[in-house]
């Protein structure tokens, strides 16, 4: 085994994406996902459905980097509609191969959409999950449940991971209020765990709908937990996770136990050139995303993934 082979076994590669709206072009019943359907105005059929999940499993393939099977070991997904939809990005798309494992949540989300994970079964064993249920605040609409895994690494440690996509800015002070609820569920969550466990690693990593300084995001800084992503950029010009009117900031991040940010190796964004488009209003590259408007471009997602990796 070459030095090189050898320092990338001896790393932990996590990954957090949001997907935008990977939805199969089937109705579920009770939920508000017409817009993803082959008779909506965005002509959501089997063909573009079967282009965007591999597309999302190429962009988790090259994530790990460009050496041979090095693949991350454990993906944040956000925006995924059901199980069906992990199926076939697992089991059916150019991910197969790959052998990941998932699970995921099943929230009361109006659109139907929820957060999941995937992980290697070679580098993480499972030991249980569950969902953690935030009520909405004032008249909000219930926001997606948060995910926790616990299990083993190859090194023998036990890691506790939880996913969140909280809920949209869109909607003023009770969505505000809203997301510092989700936060202070995970504060909550990460106490407990520390109650049992002397200095857990854990990680805590998705789409928080806040920038670095809002109140959500500085109230985990706050919580003892390390925001590792916080000064994350791009090697091709993304200073964020994100662009809104011209202007780059990241609504995705990870945070980490200061246990596990003491093995962090680095944290970036992954900006790969195949990855951005001309953003033609307001200069410079954007996300290639899958939809501008309603005109269908073939692309990726509205946010970039964030990549950290982690010595073991």
């Amino acid at each position: 085994m070459t030095f090189l082979n050898a320092l990338l076994a001896a790393l932990f590669t996590f990954v957090e994406l949001n997907c935008e709206n990977l939805f199969d072009y089937q109705h579920d019943e009770g939920k508000n996902d017409y817009e993803y359907l082959p008779t909506s105005d965005r002509r959501w059929d089997a063909n573009r459905y079967w282009r965007k999940v591999n597309a999302i499993a190429q962009e988790i393939v090259a994530c790990g980097g460009e050496e041979e099977w090095a693949l991350p070991d454990m993906v944040a997904l956000c925006e995924v509609e059901n199980d069906s939809v992990l199926r076939d990005l697992t089991r059916r798309s150019l991910l197969r191969s790959a052998r990941y494992d998932y699970i995921m949540t099943e929230s009361d989300d109006e659109r139907g959409i929820d957060v999941a994970l995937l992980y290697s079964p070679f580098s993480f064993q499972l030991i249980c999950y569950d969902t953690m249920r935030v009520e909405p605040v004032g008249n909000s609409h219930a926001t997606r449940d948060i995910l926790y895994a616990e299990g083993l690494t190859v090194g023998g440690d036990t890691l506790h991971v939880f996913v969140v996509h909280a809920p949209s800015r869109v909607g003023g002070a009770a969505h505000r209020a809203y997301r510092d609820k989700v936060a202070q569920r995970i504060a909550m969550a990460v106490d407990s765990l520390r109650q049992c466990h002397d200095n857990p690693d854990i990680i805590i990593a998705g789409d928080f709908n806040d920038y670095a300084d809002d109140p959500a995001p500085v109230f985990l800084r706050g919580h003892d937990l390390v925001h590792i992503s916080k000064d994350a950029q791009g090697s091709h010009g993304a200073k964020g996770t994100y662009k809104f009117q011209g202007k780059w900031g990241s609504l995705d991040h990870i945070f980490a136990s200061p246990s596990m940010a003491a093995r962090l190796e680095d944290c970036f964004i992954f900006d790969a050139p195949f990855l951005l488009s001309d953003d033609k209003k307001y200069g410079g590259k954007q996300p290639k995303r899958t939809y501008v408007g309603k005109r269908h471009q073939r692309g990726f997602s509205d946010h970039l993934p964030l990549v950290a990796r982690f010595h073991l």
